[in-house]
């Protein structure tokens, strides 16, 4: 029997944290020898500050090739089916003619209808979801009516996953009703055909959800794939992968890395809230006091966005303990022996960089899956602290400063590192040679390849 080099089809949201994983899967794919081509956006790919790596990258439409700031997220979701289904058929199309027909597109869950392009051009098709093994399991128990909404209980319980409350679920169940668009995107339209694909990959790791992976397991086909971040953080076989590659911010590294050279070992506490997340002032005011009375170094990520939230004069008045910068190498800092601790939003991308890289955590969770991310930090990888808001949903200076000295001091922030340190390991083992995702990978394009 002929084997031959398999081209896949890479489709991700046009959105940073769902472009980074897809894209280091890719990565893993070419590695072994795959052809891959990746889809994004028109408008998305001229918002790019940085273009970098061997990927090849094709742009289709998505009837918004201007932006779509303004438009209600149904209106868009509905006009990128109808537009973005035409577009990517031709861009396959378009492909075979030059010779470089798609044996497999690998399409993010939420774009649930590339699947029916898959299957309407006759092929194979493989759903990615970029969030956790966990957060998927609660989705598609509400999808299957087996979590009624509203919630009538204030305890949650979910085979596989620990005993949650409420307010540890995606905030779009827990806060019923208050993202209609993203609760029909993500409990309904990713699941409504997910039997259909041929594949099924989660951005995790087999033992960081060893017991919600072997529950998910007896109702989806479910392969983990992770950690999705480049290879030189952890089995270094992909000699040129340091970076992801696509963003649309550029980071500051010239700024940060020597500043961060210059500090002593765990002495930082790393601030960075993601892409997306949007503090109120008076937040920002909150965190801002509480990392002043730390008294430790730090470097907050403040997006320019977001810059005229801080408090007036705090960056003059700590410039001999802070540097703020708008975006920088996250995976560099992470790594860097001078950072102690990483107060976080709990996206699920900063969290697994955080787990592989060996750092403790303080969640500070605003929206989707963050809340539930922070809960199995927290609880069962034991890897770092949650900052509990108050009444009004703000974590005060008080409890950040605490939770700094927590984490960065004393007793229970050596256990926090210890177990940090065992993740790290863990996560480098998943693609060691033979390793759960690495063996995953590996199946995935020996199938492919068979003719």
């Amino acid at each position: 029997m002929e084997t031959h080099k398999a081209h896949c089809l890479i489709f991700p949201c046009a959105a940073q944290g769902h472009i980074n994983p897809m894209l280091q899967f890719a990565k893993r794919l070419q590695h072994q020898g795959t052809k891959i081509t990746l889809a994004t956006t028109k408008f998305f790919f001229k918002t790019l500050q940085e273009v970098s790596g061997s990927i090849a990258v094709e742009t289709i439409s998505d009837g918004y090739d201007e932006g779509a700031n303004e438009v209600p997220l149904d209106t868009y979701n509905a006009v990128f089916q109808k537009v973005g289904s035409e577009n990517l058929t031709e861009l396959i199309l378009k492909l075979k003619d030059l010779g470089c027909p798609v044996d497999c597109i690998v399409y993010d869950a939420l774009i649930s209808w590339a699947l029916d392009v898959a299957k309407s051009l006759g092929l194979r098709a493989a759903a990615f979801f970029t969030q956790s093994c966990a957060v998927y399991k609660i989705y598609y128990h509400v999808y299957a009516g087996l979590l009624k909404l509203p919630l009538e209980e204030s305890k949650v319980e979910i085979p596989g996953l620990p005993p949650l409350l409420a307010s540890d679920l995606p905030s779009f169940f827990s806060n019923y009703g208050s993202y209609p668009p993203i609760f029909q995107m993500v409990a309904y339209d990713q699941m409504k055909n997910i039997h259909e694909a041929d594949w099924i990959f989660c951005n995790t790791f087999y033992k960081l959800e060893e017991e919600v992976i072997d529950c998910t397991s007896k109702i989806l086909p479910i392969k983990t794939i992770g950690p999705t971040i480049p290879s030189m953080y952890l089995d270094k076989r992909l000699q040129d992968d340091k970076q992801y590659g696509l963003s649309r911010f550029m980071p500051m590294t010239n700024d940060c890395m020597p500043w961060l050279n210059e500090r002593s070992t765990s002495s930082v506490v790393y601030v960075s809230f993601g892409s997306l997340a949007e503090l109120d002032a008076e937040q920002m005011e909150e965190v801002a006091q509480g990392l002043r009375t730390s008294n430790y170094y730090f470097l907050w990520v403040v997006r320019e966005s977001e810059s005229n939230k801080l408090p007036k004069d705090f960056v003059k008045e700590t410039s001999d303990r802070g540097l703020f910068i708008s975006w920088c190498p996250q995976l560099e800092v992470l790594a860097h022996k001078s950072i102690g601790c990483f107060i976080t939003h709990c996206g699920w991308n900063s969290t697994l960089e955080a787990l592989s890289l060996g750092v403790p955590m303080i969640g500070m969770p605003q929206w989707i899956d963050q809340s539930t991310n922070a809960k199995f930090v927290v609880d069962i990888w034991k890897t770092g602290i949650k900052a509990q808001p108050d009444e009004t949903g703000i974590v005060r200076r008080d409890v950040i400063h605490e939770c700094i000295s927590v984490v960065m001091e004393g007793e229970k922030g050596q256990e926090i590192r210890k177990n940090a340190d065992n993740w790290k390991d863990l996560a480098r083992k998943a693609f060691d040679d033979g390793g759960s995702s690495d063996k995953n990978i590996k199946d995935f394009v020996s199938k492919l390849i068979q003719s």
